[in-house]
């Protein structure tokens, strides 16, 4: 995170926006929608079921795989993604905790 100055910021802070940057363009939810409804590792029908190129699919999935949200894993010509389910339990608590300790602190409005 170059410019950012990540580094005067907590690692809490740094994985809340990392997290949020995933979650911040419709295609990545769509992708990890689609990954979590079928319930299985996913190899190739993105393109199909999100409608965007190959090559978009692939920079996204690169992004969500970077974070840790999905793992994959070589089939052949193929990979195969799927839902990291320990880092998205440690994003989940973060996000959880996070917010919720937003609302219990508000007294303004």
């Amino acid at each position: 995170m170059g410019l950012t100055k990540s580094e005067i910021f907590t690692e809490e802070q740094n994985q809340i926006a990392t997290i949020a940057k995933a979650f911040a363009h419709p295609a990545r939810v769509a992708i990890l929608q689609y990954i979590i409804n079928s319930n299985a590792c996913i190899c190739g029908d993105l393109v199909d079921e999100i409608g965007l190129a190959q090559a978009t699919i692939s920079q996204h999935l690169r992004e969500l795989k970077n974070i840790g949200l999905i793992k994959g894993n070589i089939e052949g010509t193929s990979v195969c993604y799927c839902i990291d389910e320990t880092n998205w339990a440690n994003a989940k608590d973060l996000i959880s905790q996070f917010l919720d300790n937003a609302s219990k602190k508000s007294t303004c409005c």
